[in-house]
């Protein structure tokens, strides 16, 4: 009697552990998380635009900008936008057409928005070194942190 009651609660501990593991796998699996995104709940994706009005917040908090840079960070923020503005365009433009390009014209459309990134890059860098040049050693010492931490990033994970 003892032996088959045993098997019996062996038996249910096994089925249930591998009932809860299934459910498990069922409700982690990606066609159940995309569908869960899919819901009118779910929150929707920030666009580009709003991502950098955060990093624009974010920023001005971290490196400490004062009365007297508000006029050059106004420039920094607006070359900010407008590539945010650009970048979004092409990559949804990019997007839109993505079923109907060839090899080719897909990379090509690939290549014009990286030479836009570049070209973004370089008209942040004419708006935000006249503010850097303006910043205290301790804000300077802030903007190399945030600015550098890429790299510092990728260094390490080269070293191990």
């Amino acid at each position: 009697m003892k032996r088959s009651m045993c098997r019996f609660t062996c038996s249910t501990t096994a089925i249930i552990t591998a009932l809860f593991f299934c459910m498990t796998i069922i409700l982690a699996s990606p066609l159940m998380s995309k569908a869960a995104s899919d819901t009118p709940a779910a929150k929707p994706k920030m666009s580009k635009v709003d991502r950098t009005d955060a990093r624009i917040i974010e920023l001005h908090a971290k490196l400490k900008i004062t009365e007297a840079q508000e006029e050059q960070w106004k420039k920094v923020t607006q070359a900010m936008r407008e590539n945010a503005v650009m970048m979004e365009t092409l990559i949804q433009e990019r997007k839109e057409k993505a079923s109907t390009l060839n090899a080719v014209d897909d990379l090509k459309s690939y290549a014009k928005i990286s030479e836009e990134h570049a070209a973004g890059l370089n008209r942040f860098i004419a708006a935000f070194e006249p503010l850097y040049a303006s910043m205290s050693d301790e804000q300077k010492k802030s903007a190399d942190a945030i600015f550098t931490k890429h790299d510092h990033k990728h260094k390490k994970s080269k070293k191990k």
